[in-house]
């Protein structure tokens, strides 16, 4: 039984990111969507609740429009915070991802967390995906890769299962991204050398093989592909998409509550310079 995709939009550009995103996994997994509108609760004297509800039709009404290829519904939904709202309504309706897009501030094509994204990335209890601004305008075909960060914690290995399981769904190919980290000592002055040729033979091989191992571990059916990155985390990983992944899952944090998104320093640095959509995965409960 597939489980829905709450989208939230607002009626901005932002939002239609959202949209945008979530019409290219449905397209993919088959999941039907749930597009939402959060309008404020009226609990001051005079609130005038139509004269929200009517800007918040409106916003529906644009994103029908470019989310016609996927099955969807669409509500309004009152509550004291769009946070919050989208939030309920994925705990309600048990999704499986809440999307949304990314802060009006941030770079163009960039991923940048703010406003409702941040606070769903502080707090959800399913994962959250953020489409980079502008994603709506830039994007016309269907996925091709989902990529990963693979880090051997439980929190990577979680991100690692559940991009596994969105690769199944959807059919697509899966790329595991493991990074190793550059250190200057390791530098030969006398020459100017590839990063990969600086690192000591001894730590590629041991990133190899918990690499090789997360792939032997992965379920009958995924494709999957293992890259070992080399350089600053964050840096690599920010342009995965110029190696062929349309989405990057990373998990949380390894501490704060189980089940619930809260963003790490890689994790939170990714969702600000990703030039992909980045989905962060809940903490496991292991």
């Amino acid at each position: 039984m597939t489980a829905p995709m709450v989208v939230g939009v607002d009626g901005t550009g932002s939002g239609l990111d959202a949209v945008a995103l979530a019409t290219r996994l449905a397209q993919a997994t088959g999941d039907p969507l749930i597009v939402a509108c959060v309008y404020p609760e009226g609990r001051r004297s005079g609130f005038d609740a139509a004269a929200v509800r009517g800007p918040a039709a409106q916003a529906l009404e644009a994103a029908r429009a470019l989310a016609e290829e996927a099955p969807a519904e669409y509500r309004t939904v009152p509550s004291s915070s769009p946070a919050r709202g989208l939030a309920e309504l994925a705990e309600e309706e048990d999704a499986a991802v809440v999307v949304v897009g990314s802060h009006r501030g941030g770079a163009f094509g960039r991923v940048a967390s703010g406003g409702t994204a941040e606070r769903l990335l502080h707090g959800s209890g399913c994962p959250v995906a953020v489409a980079p601004r502008g994603y709506r305008r830039r994007v016309t075909d269907k996925l091709r890769r989902v990529g990963v960060a693979f880090v051997g914690t439980p929190d990577g290995l979680e991100a690692v299962g559940h991009a596994a399981d969105l690769a199944a769904r959807s059919g697509l190919p899966l790329t595991l991204y493991s990074v190793v980290g550059v250190h200057a000592d390791w530098f030969v002055p006398e020459a100017v050398r590839p990063e990969e040729e600086t690192v000591p033979a001894e730590v590629r091989t041991e990133y190899q093989e918990a690499l090789d191992r997360a792939l032997a571990g992965l379920p009958d059916g995924v494709q999957a592909t293992g890259e070992l990155l080399y350089g600053e985390v964050v840096d690599e990983l920010s342009v995965v998409g110029e190696r062929g992944a349309d989405l990057l899952v990373c998990g949380s944090r390894g501490y704060g509550p189980v089940r619930r998104v809260l963003l790490g320093t890689v994790s939170a640095a990714l969702v600000r310079q990703a030039s992909v959509p980045v989905l962060v995965v809940p903490r496991g409960g292991a």
